[in-house]
């Protein structure tokens, strides 16, 4: 019996894959390939590099041993056909708009016709793989943030996402949901920081990095990094309770600054009752491969199916 699946992780600018034992709960690192990529490219340029990077894992661990491939993808997509919907919003891989991911590369990969390949939201992906191996492991209800470019988030529990229902925003995402001036994305993002920087101080900075580097000598540096928190707090504080969230995972690339935010943010929950515990993701960008290699379990995937034209 195949056991061994293989995730993929589409970004912006790379894609990223590996092999995972699904039985063992294992990732396997040594079958790691990444490639960057132009999203700009053609949909031959870009159907290539995709298939390049998941063959050179295929070759390591050989097709007759893999199970099936899953897909870690952005939105807007079409994730039980596995179509893209790319257009306009974000200006990345809009030359697919439309194409089946699934078929283009069965066609290229010359793989059979019944091979297994699935897809699911990258944000969801790396709940997912929290949940299997990382730091919401062996909870009942969890919630999965990533903090970079945008605001991903996925609200599990008994390891199944949350899509719908009172007590999670619709499809399960707080990025859409109105803050401030605008809405989460705006605010608890890359350039949500970097412009309240700039208006504060009159100076652009190329990346939170920059940023977190100034906070120990540079007061509206250290003050934006404990308004984030405290904010972060206020704003989660409601879904934390609704959905019983017993713990926090946070991933993405300003969660390397959390020694500037976190405490502000985790002392605004509990002054306000709310005791979870809050982890920082170990996996990194590991968690959106393992969890979308997972889609290849027939059983967790009929499960799931019903949840991907919610997302």
């Amino acid at each position: 019996m195949k056991t061994i699946a293989i995730g993929v992780d589409i970004g912006g600018s790379h894609v990223s894959c590996a092999a995972c034992h699904i039985d063992e709960k294992k990732y396997l690192s040594e079958t790691l390939s990444e490639n960057d990529l132009n999203n700009q490219g053609n949909v031959e340029e870009i159907i290539e590099v995709w298939s390049q990077t998941i063959q050179r894992t295929i070759d390591q661990i050989g097709l007759e041993n893999v199970k099936g491939i899953g897909f870690a993808m952005p939105g807007p997509f079409d994730y039980a056909n596995g179509i893209a919907l790319f257009k306009g919003n974000n200006k990345k891989y809009e030359s697919i708009y439309g194409l089946n991911i699934r078929d283009a590369l069965r066609d290229k990969m010359n793989l059979p016709a019944d091979f297994s390949i699935r897809f699911i939201n990258d944000a969801t992906a790396f709940a997912i793989g929290e949940d299997w191996i990382g730091n919401a492991c062996g909870t009942r209800n969890s919630l999965s943030i990533t903090l970079g470019t945008g605001v991903g988030s996925a609200f599990l529990s008994n390891h199944l996402p949350v899509t719908s229902g009172e007590n999670v925003p619709e499809t399960g995402a707080v990025w859409h949901l109105p803050f401030e001036d605008g809405n989460a994305d705006d605010y608890f993002s890359t350039r949500g920081l970097l412009n309240r920087y700039e208006a504060r101080a009159g100076k652009q900075l190329s990346g939170v990095k920059a940023l977190a580097q100034l906070a120990p000598n540079d007061e509206i540096a250290h003050e934006l990094f404990i308004d984030f928190g405290y904010k972060m707090g206020v704003f989660l504080k409601p879904w934390l309770q609704k959905s019983k969230i017993e713990v926090l995972v946070i991933g993405g690339n300003i969660s390397n600054a959390f020694s500037l935010f976190g405490k502000y943010l985790q002392n605004y929950l509990s002054e306000n009752g709310i005791e979870i515990r809050i982890e920082i993701s170990e996996l990194k960008e590991t968690a959106a491969i393992i969890g979308s290699s997972i889609l290849a379990d027939d059983t967790y995937y009929e499960q799931l199916k019903p949840l991907l034209a919610t997302m």
